[in-house]
């Protein structure tokens, strides 16, 4: 990516806060002066000096001084020479020069005299932890082969289409010899066929930008413009994207623009001072997480967030963001227990964190048509979802966490117990259309003590691979999007563990290999149907047939699609079978079981509706039809409800008319009211 200078207008619009290439004016650029050099540009205002140091010049503080500029930002332009073994006449050479050479920090020195080494923030590339340093790395050069993708992207409305996501952590997924990490090429490789085998649309990836601890799983960031090394090169990670999009699969990255690591190298103090985080504790720190809030009053920091958004997007083809963490920045007591600052009203919000995400995706949603943006938001804030011109935060999506919460806390619960907490399966279709809502069964909630989702169910093994089928098709069924942590699709019995592979030896025992069976069935049966995912934000595209049950514990609904095809999905939570249970239809017709997760191919007891049943015209539930079938143990079912017209009233004559007139005219008489 070839340094262009920034213009006037360019450098203000990074220091108002709505600039959207920040990344092409700061770090490290390869640029043309009579011979090949690299520019090097970083925001410092209050340091009293900046110099470029590394390997290159045997980490000396003060050999290559950066020129202050008006702004606060420092320049320096230095020949690529220095940065090459051959070239450099102070380099002697050893195995692994030529990478070593290509390091480089900036060494800060305060208004104390204290100097600090700091990672560069906008660098391309860092160095495999636990070294520390930036890497020169230029971007350009890649060749792109997935343009059908692309094009087809800028029409894509995912408001209407299937979405049903894999999340997935690319250290742990699998692990070569000796638990050796994967490249993202060698990820790839294995990743893509499984993928299209399972049938997901898109993956997940957890934050693959650099960070120096791999218990923070990503979400301690200290290279925000920089793919991780541990998978190899920022290229690599472009080939994994590319070969995705080639194969039919959209890619959605974790981003975590809420908070940074304390790390020295890191946004911490950058220059001496606050420059990325508020100078008051009280909304600087963020004790639970031991991280620095972003400090989103400051115009460089909205450039350096809202540039960072588009790169991934632009740069690397993302197909969307998932945005962490969206509560703690909406509110300024977010897990502050021993006070807070607040607003300039006094009020617990935070206005520019507001203002920030509303710019955001306003800037994304113009300018890259047909990806997602989405929150992982857990307060009642009102209208992520909604359009910005219309009072709403703007985001596409939003993980549904009170529905995830319930149907957890549902599922734990012996199935004895579960009659009196009926509420919990029924409550979400109070709010779920409120918002476009994704229903995340994410990494959160496969550790620290949380148990593994098939060791959430109670019972012996039997029971437990039975609930969670049943769960997974009661899940697929249910307004909205979906979403799926690896391993959870075949069975992963103990938590999830970040330094090693998922246990896929559980593949040659018994019930695994058929849960997973039935995930993949389960996936393809909600692709090939619209009626599982068109209609989200009304209820033309759900009804409840048998909502209230609450001795049974069995639910019973009917989605619907735009032309008016239905499938009902039928949900009994507990081991009990039952040969014949009754629900209502709104008109006459006939259901076929047409998926069953109690079928033997995925472990069950094979208890089944074997034949098409006809609409009888009885009363059940309020509505005018019902049909007789039998319930599974621990199961959900499906049928196609193949709808027949209702029956016309016959039409009134004339003279009938007359006649009832007549007649109730003479009834008045006789009453005395006439």
């Amino acid at each position: 990516m070839r340094y262009q200078p920034p213009d006037d207008a360019q450098r203000q619009e990074f220091h108002q806060g709505i600039s959207r290439h920040a990344y092409t004016m700061f770090g490290a650029h390869p640029v043309w002066q009579d011979e090949d050099c690299w520019h090097f540009t970083v925001w410092a205002p209050n340091a009293q000096a900046v110099s470029l140091t590394g390997e290159f010049c045997f980490w000396e503080y003060e050999r290559h001084p950066m020129v202050k500029q008006f702004d606060g930002t420092w320049e320096i332009r230095l020949p690529n020479a220095l940065f090459t073994p051959d070239s450099n006449p102070d380099c002697f050479s050893y195995a692994g020069a030529e990478d070593k050479l290509r390091t480089y920090k900036y060494a800060i020195k305060d208004w104390n005299g204290h100097w600090t080494l700091k990672a560069d923030p906008y660098a391309f590339a860092g160095e495999l932890r636990p070294n520390t340093a930036s890497l020169l790395y230029d971007l350009d050069g890649y060749e792109w082969s997935d343009g059908d993708w692309m094009a087809k992207r800028r029409n894509y409305v995912p408001y209407k289409s299937p979405v049903n996501i894999y999340e997935l952590h690319l250290a742990s997924w699998r692990r070569g010899e000796n638990g050796r990490m994967l490249n993202y090429d060698e990820i790839a490789d294995q990743l893509i066929p499984y993928i299209e085998e399972m049938g997901y649309t898109h993956v997940e990836l957890m934050p693959v930008m650099e960070h120096p601890l791999d218990m923070s799983w990503g979400y301690q960031v200290t290279g925000y413009y920089a793919a991780t090394a541990r998978h190899g090169s920022p290229k690599q990670l472009m080939s994994f994207i590319d070969r995705m999009h080639q194969s039919g699969i959209g890619v959605i990255l974790d981003w975590v623009p809420a908070h940074f690591p304390r790390d020295e190298i890191g946004l911490r103090r950058f220059d001496g001072s606050s420059c990325y985080e508020h100078e008051d504790p009280r909304r600087a720190e963020m004790p639970q997480w031991g991280t620095m809030m972003f400090d989103y009053a400051r115009g460089e920091v909205c450039s350096f967030m809202l540039s960072n958004a588009c790169f991934w997007l632009e740069v690397f083809h993302a197909d969307g963001l998932r945005v962490d963490a969206v509560s703690s920045m909406l509110y300024h007591d977010f897990a502050r227990e021993e006070g807070y600052l607040g607003n300039m009203y006094g009020g617990r919000e935070n206005l520019e964190a507001i203002a920030f995400l509303k710019m955001l995706n306003q800037t994304v949603y113009r300018d890259f048509p047909g990806v997602m943006m989405i929150a992982e938001e857990s307060s009642a804030f009102p209208k992520i979802t909604h359009p910005v011109d219309e009072g709403g935060l703007g985001f596409g999506f939003k993980w549904n966490m009170g529905w995830m919460n319930d149907m957890l806390a549902y599922i734990k619960l012996d199935p004895v117990y579960r009659r009196w907490h009926h509420d919990k399966i029924t409550f979400s279709l109070m709010y779920a259309f409120s918002e476009n809502y994704i229903l995340p069964f994410s990494h959160d909630e496969v550790v620290h003590g949380k148990k593994s989702m098939l060791d959430k169910q109670p019972g012996d093994l039997w029971q437990k691979f039975a609930g969670l089928r049943a769960l997974y098709g009661y899940t697929m069924a249910h307004p909205g999007k979906k979403l799926l942590f690896m391993g959870a699709e075949f069975g992963h019995f103990i938590e999830w563990n970040f330094d090693g592979q998922l246990d896929w030896f559980l593949m040659v025992y018994e019930r695994h290999p058929d849960l997973c069976r039935c995930v993949r069935l389960l996936n393809r049966f909600y692709r090939e149907h619209p009626a599982f995912w068109q209609i989200e934000k009304s209820w033309d595209g759900f009804m409840w047939l048998t909502p209230d049950d609450k001795e049974r514990s069995i639910v019973v609904f009917m989605r619907t699609d735009e032309k008016g095809n239905s499938i009902i999905c039928m949900t009994n939570f507990t081991s009990a079978f039952y040969p014949q249970f009754r629900f209502g239809l709104p008109q006459p017709g006939s259901v076929d079981e047409v998926f069953n997760t109690d079928l033997k191919d995925f472990g069950g007891s094979n208890q089944y509706n074997a034949f098409s049943i006809q609409a009888e015209e009885e009363v059940c539930n309020g509505l005018p039809y019902s049909v007789q079938v039998c319930v599974p143990p621990m199961s959900t079912v499906y049928f196609d409800y193949k709808k027949q017209p209702l029956p016309k009233k016959p039409k009134e004559t004339k003279a009938a008319k007359t006649k009832a007139i007549t007649d109730t005219k003479q009834e008045d008489r006789d009453d005395g009211t006439a």
